[in-house]
């Protein structure tokens, strides 16, 4: 498969040199950019996934009328960080 390229960017001279301050020892700014871009795919993809999930639980509770107080799910949320307060 042949590899395809961005358009190219223009940014602000301090961006770039910002940019190129933070890059690792042996990186250089086009695989920097390389993977920003796939890390903000990857995080878009995750949050489209988590919106898909709620809007089926929220069309699913509607349906059902299965709802789960918000003084319960605090309540549970509390246990659990005793929980793993008191293991440590």
């Amino acid at each position: 498969m042949k590899s395809a390229t961005f358009p190219s960017l223009r940014v602000a001279p301090e961006f770039r040199k910002a940019a190129e301050q933070v890059l690792r020892e042996g990186e250089s700014l086009s695989s920097f950019v390389e993977a920003s871009i796939r890390d903000n795919i990857t995080r878009r993809q995750l949050q489209s996934e988590f919106i898909a999930r709620g809007l089926t639980s929220r069309d699913h509770a509607r349906e059902t009328g299965g709802y789960v107080s918000a003084d319960a799910v605090c309540g549970r949320l509390e246990e659990m960080l005793a929980s793993a307060k008191a293991g440590k």
